[in-house]
């Protein structure tokens, strides 16, 4: 047999601890997750500290764990060491790139057919599209279709002024736009405008309309499942982290 053999998938890590606590809150107000009451660091060796509300998450999924550590059941764990290790360096780019895609946002882009998909999108969009010019102050523009559509000059910079400064709130932010595929709904949510279950739903219009046409597929399902969790964790930290000022 020629050929360079396939890599094998990286062994699972044992649990290699029994106890699971927060320590004591910090002068910056931050929590430190131990485990046998030592501190856990993210992969840069940093060590993992968070506001305690959201430590006492990420204990809560380190204590779940069985026989084996599986980060993909851990998504407070991943979204807070990426906010450590990757955001916390990159704050402005981060802002940037959520801004970007502002300017091509779901909401934006429309059905022309069938009457029910039009339909659909329209009550589940329109309320976020007007929450989003009144409280931007910049209209947003619609078109049927999905040929690139330019915004109002104003928008991104709107957007991005909205956005959260500290690390974490904002690579939640970040994380949400990215799994909704609209930074207008992510803007709603943040401001309490709405609540997960509509965010979720208006992020899902067309794959529900197919999904009721046609039928559901179980691989799709178990993808969106894993994207959920995903998305209720973002939507934990921003609700956790308060309103923007």
């Amino acid at each position: 047999m020629s050929g360079r053999e396939a890599p094998r998938p990286p062994e699972p890590i044992r649990r290699f601890y029994r106890a699971v606590t927060v320590g004591e809150t910090d002068a910056d107000g931050l929590a430190r997750v131990l485990l046998d009451a030592r501190p856990i660091r993210t992969p840069a060796k940093a060590h993992l500290a968070t506001p305690p509300e959201i430590a006492a998450r990420i204990a809560a999924e380190w204590d779940a764990q069985g026989k084996y550590i599986l980060p993909i059941s851990m998504p407070l764990t991943r979204l807070a060491n990426t906010a450590i290790d990757g955001v916390s360096a990159t704050l402005d780019a981060v802002k940037d790139d959520i801004a970007r895609m502002a300017e091509s946002d779901l909401l934006m882009y429309r059905a022309d057919f069938p009457a029910g998909l039009v339909a659909a999108q329209k009550a589940h969009w329109d309320p976020l599209v007007a929450f989003a010019e009144e409280a931007l102050g910049v209209g947003v523009r619609l078109q049927e279709g999905i040929m690139p559509l330019a915004q109002e000059a104003g928008l991104a910079p709107a957007v991005r002024a909205r956005l959260p400064d500290a690390p974490l709130p904002l690579a939640a932010f970040h994380q949400l736009t990215t799994l909704t595929g609209s930074t207008l709904t992510a803007l709603a949510f943040h401001a309490a405008a709405i609540d997960f279950e509509t965010l979720w739903t208006a992020a899902h219009v067309d794959e529900d309309w197919n999904i009721q046409e046609w039928g559901e597929d179980e691989e799709a399902a178990e993808r969106r499942a894993l994207r959920r969790r995903d998305a209720e964790a973002a939507a934990f930290v921003l609700r956790a982290a308060g309103l923007p000022g």
